[in-house]
């Protein structure tokens, strides 16, 4: 009897070693990480340290052998195993079997969690243990220590050398590293796809010549705020890493258009690149990158001083960037009109378009905009002081689909605007920062107010953020009506408005100014976000008014139309708050593209 039994238990191994060995691999450029089906991404692994921790009888162990459910193909059970939510369960099942341990065990150590010291350090002791029982520095395809970069330096990393399989990498804001540290890791690296290392301001050229080095098969690489990178390791990166899909350069002033043109040449797969305060940029590097990457959907060159018209007026006639979605032209002053019409022809499907401060700018551009229709989502004029209510009533008009859009100090803009602007039925934000000129008219109506007859039942408002800083017009009826049919909002900027920075009863629910501000600009802040929305809305309906939110509006046209506020305009002016600058309160609205700018694609 004990005869029949060896020869199962042999045939069961076979078809193991057989099932294993038959699973196909991956291609050698497939930039989709085989196991993405977790739905938690923190909670995708534990630091454990070693199988030996794991015990398990040898009876149980043989009888789990035998059974059908172990001798189901690997690639069942590894599509079973994706499926659990919890590290935990993914631990018992590597105590089951061989067999399931096998299979489990990549799923559990892809993505070490080191959210913590002791898991770092749990991780980096197993990673580094020449005598455990799975390779498991192999393993690693995923290495995230931007949650300690605090506590992160170069002796920290030293472990993580023997993990070469590496395909992303994120030390974001882990400052104390140096070359040292990254080169440490890179080397040998040659999975390598994603590399960030924003904000290590140490690193230099000696990091990046290692990753053009090391990783040829680099997909996309982040290095915001490393002022130190030049040209010179920049044009190596291009040149070796032919299938980069995504740069991130922001804030690394010593770029120039050698670097451009470098990627521009050899970098044929480029998707999104990001050149946000690269000063030294010119028209010619950025002409020839869209001229040779019609395939890029994301272009941001703000505050990119040197670029003028011509970056945009020299591309090659009938060429079309039908994969352009995303424009960031944020205080490109030197660009006027003749370049705006010239963008829109050339990129017919642009979803997002940020003209932040092209002062230049007039109605032509507006109206040309309005050839992008339903296309458009995210629209930024802000400091476009040019532009007239005429255009943006026909913005509205034809581009309906809007769902933020910035309008700050254009003062021309009047109650008409706002009015058109309440009837988008996708609109989630909306800047009209010392828009002065606008009256509660332009609050009602983004309350969707019925305000003139005939009166009609109107559904509540979709608006999240709301920018109203220094509307020196609004009145507290106007803001408690906003506040009363917009259930969804989350932020409400109010700098400056009379009505609410001299009652301290309400600024009791506003966040605190920033640090840096002066004590005039602390006494006009208001900024009301998350739990500070809600708890002044239950103030002012418990205050119970005496007025009806509803249905409120003026009906002294002198009232509406009368002059600006001298007094309050005064005061901006002597806190240095004037029209002219930013609503230095708020942050910064990003747009609706890749949060990393080192992300492969999925």
């Amino acid at each position: 009897m004990s005869q029949p039994r060896d020869t199962t238990l042999q045939a069961s191994e076979t078809a193991s070693v057989s099932s294993s060995s038959s699973s196909p691999e991956r291609a050698g450029y497939d930039d989709t990480d085989f196991f993405t089906s977790q739905r938690n991404d923190s909670q995708s692994s534990l630091g454990v340290a070693s199988l030996r921790d794991m015990t398990m009888s040898s009876s149980i162990e043989l009888e789990h052998r035998i059974s059908p459910v172990s001798r189901l193909p690997s690639e069942l059970l590894i599509s079973c195993f994706t499926k659990l939510s919890s590290s935990v369960d993914l631990r018992n099942c590597m105590l089951v079997s061989k067999t399931w341990s096998s299979n489990a065990v990549d799923l559990l150590w892809h993505r070490p969690l080191c959210n913590n010291w002791p898991n770092l350090q749990n991780v980096a002791k197993s990673v580094q243990e020449p005598t455990s029982y799975y390779p498991y520095g192999s393993l690693v395809k995923r290495l995230n220590l931007s949650n300690l970069s605090d506590e992160i330096n170069d002796g920290t990393v030293q472990p993580f050398m023997h993990c070469k399989r590496i395909e992303r990498l994120t030390l974001t804001g882990c400052k104390e590293l140096t070359d040292h540290g990254v080169t440490t890791i890179v080397n040998g690296s040659t999975s390598l796809l994603a590399l960030d290392i924003t904000g290590l301001g140490a690193v230099t050229d000696h990091a990046l010549k290692a990753v053009a080095e090391n990783c040829p098969r680099l997909q996309g690489l982040n290095i915001t705020d490393c002022r130190k990178v030049t040209d010179e390791s920049l044009t190596a990166v291009a040149q070796r890493c032919r299938h980069l899909k995504r740069l991130k350069l922001n804030n690394c002033t010593l770029i120039t258009d050698e670097s451009v043109t470098t990627v521009a040449r050899h970098c044929p797969a480029m998707l999104e690149i990001d050149l946000h305060e690269c000063r030294q940029i010119t028209d010619a590097s950025i002409t020839l990158l869209m001229s040779r990457d019609r395939q890029l959907r994301e272009l941001r060159v703000a505050h990119c001083l040197e670029i003028t018209d011509n970056a945009f007026l020299e591309l090659p006639r009938h060429l079309t960037f039908d994969s352009l979605r995303i424009l960031d032209l944020t205080e490109c002053f030197q660009v006027h009109d003749e370049a705006v019409e010239k963008i829109i022809d050339t990129a017919p499907r642009l979803r997002n378009l940020v003209l932040a401060k092209c002062k230049e700018i007039t109605d032509r551009s507006v109206n040309a905009i309005t050839r992008l229709g339903k296309n458009l989502h995210y629209i930024h004029l802000g400091h476009c002081a040019q532009i007239t209510d005429a255009a943006v009533i026909q913005l509205v008009k034809m581009c309906n689909r809007i769902r933020y859009i910035d309008l700050a100090c254009c003062h021309r803009l009047t109650d008409a605007s706002v009015k058109q602007l309440a009837t988008l039925p996708k609109l989630r934000r909306i800047g009209l920062v010392k828009c002065q000129a606008i009256t509660d008219r332009s609050i009602l109506a983004l309350a969707k107010v019925c305000i003139e007859p005939p009166l009609r039942p109107m559904g509540p408002s979709l608006l999240e953020r709301v920018h109203l800083s220094y509307c020196v017009h609004l009145t507290l009826q106007g803001i408690h009506a906003l506040l009363n049919r917009c259930p969804k909002l989350t932020h409400l900027s109010l700098t400056g408005v009379q009505s609410f920075f001299l009652r301290e009863d309400l600024t009791n629910f506003c966040r605190d100014a920033p640090a840096e501000f002066t004590e005039h600009q602390r006494t006009m802040f208001c900024v009301f976000s998350g739990p500070g929305v809600n708890k002044l809305r239950d103030y002012l309906n418990h205050e119970e008014p005496n007025y009806d939110t509803e249905r409120t509006m003026y009906d002294d046209p002198e009232a509406e139309d009368g002059e600006p506020d001298h007094q309050v305009t005064g005061m901006m002016n002597a806190t240095g708050l004037g029209v002219d600058d930013d609503d230095m309160n708020d942050e910064d609205e990003p747009g609706e593209g890749s949060q990393d700018g080192a992300e492969v694609d999925a």
